[in-house]
């Protein structure tokens, strides 16, 4: 396989801001700078360097990063602050190109091909917009320099903390063949324990693994996906105005029973996020995906495609319950849960509501031009309205999920929800 084509200019900035929500603590406290410390609290939801040190990382149990660290300091978070600075440093980028593809609060790409006229080489730039963020913001940030946004980064990580990488053409393969398969796009612990099973550790051995033994192990589609970027074969250009192809939440938990009476109110509340982001730009879905990680960090995914898309909060939830009870029955010896997810994909612009005569199937409460479908929506929507006058936390789907307890903030949640 051969690499991109060597006349491209390294012109792709990824940049991204270093251990954000912990350094937006330090930087409004300035006695937690040099300190340990954890947003969060049941959770961790992030963790500065000093603390990572000690093998603090975010999602791991409030309890067990104790014992790792002991001297950790928790705080609450700043949740309006952190879309303030994620702006801010966004806007940074924005002043030098146009050319910006958010991807997150803390990240971005930024294609810089054409405004080196002006600002200089591309690693001049990156240099010029680290030093702004930091004069004006007073944040770290990291920035790595490619052909391609996959290999882009890559570079950013491996400039953390607040460094610069360039990647520059010609240099590609033999900077990117010696490190871990663990900084590609996909691989995650699931997938890095499979490679691992064929002696696959870093990302030049997966490289030369043959394509047909790499599907085998992970499935067609990432098989064939991680051997490309393996070669840095990624032709993917920068969206600089894109709709969301899918609307999702996750509630770390911790450590919890893998018992009804903590996963259906999670379960809940987390379709209660998602379904109002869909009504509320009309865009229902037609896939429903949960996905249920356990205590030791493993995950599985279950998913389901309706004939008709829905946006209904109870409709979702009961569907996603039925998914997860399924994962569950067929992991038994899993007692514990440390995550769940909900994400609803294949939306649809402004979809026809087809009615659905009363035949009294099983399935009539998926769909959403039965009667009780339509008594569902109704529902969700004279909820809307209230939420709307008088603020979300003023009516919800159940005391249990409106009054339990919360181990990851809202304001947390919501600054990780894409709009739509």
């Amino acid at each position: 396989m051969a690499a991109t084509n060597e006349a491209a200019a390294a012109t792709i900035l990824h940049a991204d801001l270093d251990a954000f929500y912990a350094s937006v603590e330090q930087l409004l406290d300035p006695s937690l700078r040099g300190k340990p410390i954890a947003v969060g609290g049941g959770v961790v939801l992030a963790a500065s360097y000093e603390a990572k040190v000690f093998g603090v990382r975010g999602g791991m149990p409030g309890r067990k990063a104790r014992e790792l660290c002991p001297q950790l300091i928790f705080v609450g978070g700043h949740f309006s602050e952190y879309q303030r600075l994620g702006d801010a440093a966004i806007k940074v980028l924005d002043d030098f190109t146009p050319v910006v593809e958010r991807i997150s609060i803390d990240e971005a790409f930024a294609d810089v091909a054409g405004c080196t006229h002006l600002f200089g080489p591309p690693p001049e730039i990156a240099r010029r917009i680290r030093e702004r963020v930091k004069a004006e913001l007073g944040l770290p940030i990291s920035i790595g320099v490619a052909r391609t946004k996959h290999l882009a980064k890559i570079a950013s990580q491996v400039a953390k903390p607040d460094g610069l990488v360039v990647v520059e053409p010609g240099t590609e393969l033999s900077f990117l063949h010696d490190l871990p398969v663990t900084l590609m796009w996909g691989v995650g612990p699931a997938t890095k324990a499979r490679l691992a099973e064929i002696g696959v550790e870093t990302i030049g051995q997966l490289a030369r693994t043959h394509s047909a033994a790499l599907e085998r192990l992970i499935g067609h589609a990432a098989g064939r996906k991680l051997a490309a970027l393996a070669w840095n074969r990624d032709p993917r250009k920068l969206e600089t105005h894109r709709r969301a192809i899918s609307a999702g939440a996750q509630s770390a938990l911790g450590r919890q029973p893998a018992v009804p009476r903590v996963f259906v109110p999670t379960l809940l509340h987390l379709a209660d996020r998602v379904a109002s982001r869909l009504r509320a730009k009309n865009r229902p879905g037609r896939t429903v995906t949960v996905r249920v990680r356990f205590a030791d960090l493993s995950a599985v995914t279950r998913s389901v495609t309706l004939e008709q898309p829905i946006q209904a909060t109870v409709m979702l939830a009961e569907i996603a319950e039925e998914l997860v009870r399924g994962v569950l029955a067929a992991h038994p010896g899993e007692r514990d849960i440390s995550l769940l997810a909900i994400s609803v994909s294949h939306l649809e612009e402004h979809a026809e509501l087809q009615l659905e005569l009363p035949l009294g199937l099983m399935d009539e409460k998926r769909k959403p031009g039965s009667r009780k479908g339509l008594a569902r929506f109704g529902a969700d929507r004279a909820i809307d309205k209230i939420r709307e006058r008088f603020g979300r936390q003023a009516v919800g789907y159940g005391t249990v999920a409106l009054e339990g307890p919360r181990s990851v903030p809202d304001g947390f949640r919501e600054l990780a929800e894409k709009e739509l």
